[in-house]
C-alpha cells in the first residue's frame, strides 16, 4: 500500500457524515466523494478528514444536491 493510500476496509465502512450515504474514492485527487451531498472530503496523509466544514463543494451541474456548505 502506498504512503497516501487509504485502507480498503476503512473505505467500506465510511459514509458521508451529512447524508449517511456511500462514498467513492478518487485516487487522483485523494478525496472521498459523496455524490448525494455533492461534497469531496480530503484525504491527508492517508487519513480521511470526515468534517463537513473541511469538504470541498462539487459542481452540482452533474446532478448532485447542493447543501450550501463549502
Amino acid at each position: 500500500m502506498s504512503e497516501n493510500a487509504v485502507d480498503p476496509k476503512l473505505l467500506e465502512i465510511l459514509v458521508c457524515p451529512l447524508t449517511k450515504g456511500p462514498l467513492r474514492y478518487d485516487l487522483e485527487r485523494q478525496e472521498l466523494i459523496s455524490d448525494r451531498a455533492a461534497l469531496a472530503y480530503p484525504i491527508r496523509d492517508g487519513i480521511p478528514i470526515m468534517l463537513i466544514d473541511e469538504a470541498r463543494q462539487l459542481d452540482v451541474a452533474h446532478g448532485g444536491a447542493s447543501t450550501g456548505q463549502a
